[in-house]
């Protein structure tokens, strides 16, 4: 019996082990860093803010073997609306992208929601005045292609990546005007 028992403990400690060198997800930018604040270009242009409404280069590494596709979340938690304000929310990133450009244009297929400004695709930060809000970035690499169109609530499309993400990364800048 102790050496079952033995047997099995230096199972554990080799699977422990090897999931611990496993590489995690990271999410990178050379436009947006972690707690800065963003830069005009990634401000809305409307709402009473004068921005150049463009998303920011981001880069990913550490990706799980079993991706099947990657999802890219925008989200400001501190929207006074009660449920937050989603800025960004593309799935079906083919798992061979590991990064996007600076700007508005994804791979072909991908499937971009409408933002809370009404529209598809990255709709920058636009605050109340004197309030610094988060805008958090995320990358979220899913076992599965999402079965799910452009017409989705974001509320929606957000249980499903959370159903099927195996690894997520995220970059949180804030912004205030």
């Amino acid at each position: 019996m102790k050496s079952l028992v033995a047997s099995a403990c230096v199972s554990l400690i080799a699977l422990t082990n090897c999931a611990a060198s496993a590489e995690e997800l990271k999410l990178f930018s050379t436009d947006i860093e972690e707690g800065k604040q963003l830069a005009s270009e990634q401000v809305f242009e409307g709402f009473g803010c004068s921005g150049g409404n463009l998303a920011p280069s981001i880069s990913w590494s550490g990706v799980p073997k079993n991706t099947k596709s990657f999802a890219i979340t925008v989200y400001d938690p501190d929207a006074p609306t009660g449920s937050g304000w989603w800025h960004w929310f593309a799935f079906n990133i083919p798992a061979d992208v590991s990064s996007l450009k600076s700007g508005n244009e994804l791979p072909k297929n991908v499937i971009e929601l409408s933002n809370d400004y009404g529209s598809k695709g990255f709709g920058g930060a636009c605050p109340p005045v004197g309030e610094v809000h988060r805008y958090q970035f995320t990358i979220h690499a899913l076992d599965t292609m999402l079965e799910m169109d452009g017409t989705v609530s974001n509320a929606l499309a957000g249980y499903m990546v959370n159903a099927n993400s195996i690894a997520s990364s995220t970059i949180t800048a804030v912004y205030t005007r």
